[in-house]
């Protein structure tokens, strides 16, 4: 058993294996496993994404879909759990899709994160290491994306970036 920070935060590129190296954090710690999903599937190929994530997993972890509203479920565990959030920028496309008031948003979901009984670790995309996006909701979603890691690397405990599988640790 490992123990786990009260907040972690998994940055890394597409693709980059940090959910893998996430998922191995919960599990290393002994507690009960909760994955907080925040994908919606649109199409296949997303559905394959999904059953992939679902299949490496593997068993002994609970599964809770929360498009919107990871923060209602984060509240309900104490620290005999750890839980997993996968992922923040899904999240955030989320609620920008939803047109909901994104600073607020991202306010309430790194409190609710900071306020959970459970430790925490959530997975994020690193958005800004590429060009800058030609159409402007592209660049706003990046400039909320790097907004919303800087709030939650803030909070975080540790912070680990992940680049062809390798951790970094950051703080």
């Amino acid at each position: 058993m490992s123990p786990l920070p009260k907040l972690t935060l998994v940055l890394g590129g597409a693709a980059s294996g940090k959910s893998s190296y996430a998922e191995g954090l919960i599990t290393s710690s002994g507690l009960a496993k909760i994955y907080i999903a925040t994908a919606q599937v649109f199409d296949d190929e997303m559905a394959a994404k999904v059953a992939r994530h679902r299949d490496l997993r593997g068993t002994g972890w609970t599964t809770l879909e929360e498009p919107l509203d990871p923060g209602a479920i984060l509240s309900q565990h104490g620290p005999d759990s750890a839980v997993l959030v996968d992922c923040a920028t899904l999240w955030l496309t989320n609620v920008m899709l939803a047109e909901q008031d994104v600073p607020a948003a991202c306010a309430v979901f790194v409190q609710a994160m900071a306020d959970c009984a459970a430790p925490v670790v959530v997975v994020s995309n690193e958005v800004g290491q590429g060009i800058v996006p030609d159409n402007a909701l592209a660049r706003r979603f990046r400039n909320a994306q790097g907004a919303l890691n800087q709030a939650i690397a803030g909070q975080a405990d540790r912070v680990v970036a992940v680049m062809a599988g390798l951790p970094l640790v950051l703080k």
